[in-house]
């Protein structure tokens, strides 16, 4: 008779460790008539990126920009003209404002705090009235940002009063610590130095020796599927903490960042220098952390930022997109200008749809190419229905502007860019589609269709359903 395992089994480890391990064939019941129960948990995700795609470079489809999303194409609906205008808030931020209003519709309720909640946690409180199951993270947020001042200019995902839902992990060690739990809780620098001499996988050694032993309740496949999980989790951790004690067996750790974060991360809204390559080392290992927490089912909803509204950075480097060079970024020099008129976000506000933007294209279709690479690690992982991560959660894509000029609100807050993936066959794939909608409305009409009752937006607004998004 085939053992079964729980689907949320955890291994369990000294202080706060717990480490979830991947979805395994005994933990897929089958019912009497040999179907496979293939009933896949709700998640809900939102992907921010700064600054935006103009409208009418939107309209190119995946010829220039949004090239990088096409071979995912068939599982995006990516949707023109959702419209932002109603969340202005005079006198405040055009940045902050296209920002806040991504994922929750709603202008802002100061500078801490959102006007509503966002997508992700209403569908969480909606399908998890009573709480989430024991040993799961109740929203995980993270992000890789410089730009800071303002809240929602980073923080992407809030709670029914418009509240943060969790701390924001930006960098991808005290990512890690919030996934797999910590050695101690003891000072940073203890912990940091207990962490070059020891793993937090060290500490669930017994039960990984049993899972994987002679009287383990698993067969061969599975116990081979833990050992290059955990092989993978320590990989994790050795470019996250950059061990001291390297395992020689497993792959070579690359240079930790040295980017900046905190105060140093902005300073005075200046900008910073950048390096392309770090900025992507540093990026896409919190992208594998996040995606990696999704796939051992520790988190179901929550937010991931890859740069931030109005991002000032003065980036450098060479830019490869499918092994050729696709351009070779020298924000400061090409500008002619230092600090904050030096910055990348300056091509925002030089958009001219008469000219041909060369260095926003470039800047644009990197960005495309990053979100990308997280939505490629989720589309990898195949669940019991024969669909990917990717295919079975809900992400929706976002960010601030439709245009970046700040001479004309309707403009700037109206055409922003919105993604969503199908969320197990609940919306339209593998199109472009031209919504004309409040994104109010689109929002709400997302919500119905994962099954939550809660409406985003004032009691006596008129709501509009926006069925053709719908399957």
């Amino acid at each position: 008779m085939k053992k079964k395992l729980n689907r949320r089994a955890l291994l369990k480890g000294l202080g706060s460790v717990s480490i979830g391990l991947p979805l395994l064939e005994e933990m897929i019941t089958v019912d009497a008539l040999g179907a496979d129960d293939a009933k896949i948990p709700v998640r809900a995700f939102n992907v921010f990126f700064g600054l935006g795609i103009p409208s009418p470079l939107q309209s190119e489809g995946f010829n220039d920009v949004l090239e990088p999303l096409k071979p995912l194409s068939d599982k995006l609906l990516i949707m023109r003209n959702v419209d932002h205008v109603r969340c202005d808030v005079r006198g405040i931020n055009a940045h902050f404002d296209g920002a806040t209003a991504s994922f929750t519709a709603e202008p802002a309720g100061g500078e801490a705090k959102a006007g509503g909640p966002s997508i992700d946690q209403v569908i969480r409180h909606s399908s998890y009235p009573d709480g989430m199951p024991n040993g799961m993270i109740s929203s995980l947020v993270a992000g890789t940002f410089f730009r800071r001042s303002r809240v929602g200019r980073y923080h992407h995902s809030y709670n029914l009063d418009g509240t943060v839902s969790a701390r924001m992990q930006e960098k991808p060690r005290d990512l890690f610590d919030r996934v797999f739990g910590s050695l101690s809780s003891a000072s940073d620098q203890e912990n940091n130095t207990k962490r070059l001499k020891k793993s937090v996988l060290d500490s669930v050694l017994e039960q990984y020796r049993f899972f994987t032993g002679s009287n383990s309740p698993l067969g061969a496949a599975s116990k081979g599927r833990i050992k290059d999980h955990l092989d993978r989790v320590r990989e994790f951790e050795q470019r996250a903490f950059s061990l001291a004690k390297k395992n020689e067996q497993g792959p070579k750790s690359p240079p930790l960042s040295h980017l900046p974060h905190g105060g140093p991360a902005d300073p005075g809204g200046e900008g910073i220098d950048m390096k392309l390559e770090e900025l992507r080392t540093e990026w896409r290992l919190l992208a594998d952390l996040y995606a990696l927490s999704i796939e051992m089912d520790r988190a179901r909803f929550g937010s991931i930022t890859f740069l931030a509204a109005g991002e000032r950075i003065r980036l450098t480097g060479e830019y490869k997109y499918n092994d050729r060079i696709r351009y070779n970024f020298n924000d400061s020099t090409e500008h002619g200008r230092g600090g904050s008129a030096g910055c990348s976000h300056e091509w925002w506000h030089k958009f001219d749809e008469k000219r041909d933007n060369k260095q926003l294209r470039a800047h644009a279709h990197m960005k495309m190419n990053e979100i990308a690479y997280f939505m490629n690690r989720l589309d990898r992982v195949k669940e019991p229905n024969g669909k990917s991560l990717l295919e079975n959660s809900l992400l929706t894509i976002s960010t601030e502007s439709g245009d970046g000029r700040h001479n004309n609100v309707k403009r700037e807050l109206s055409g922003v860019f919105h993604a969503v993936t199908g969320a197990n066959g609940r919306f339209k794939t593998g199109q472009i589609m031209n919504v004309k909608a409040q994104g109010l409305d689109l929002y709400n009409t997302m919500l119905r269709a994962m099954g939550a009752e809660y409406r985003l937006g004032p009691k006596d607004y008129d709501h509009s359903s926006i069925d053709q998004i719908l399957v």
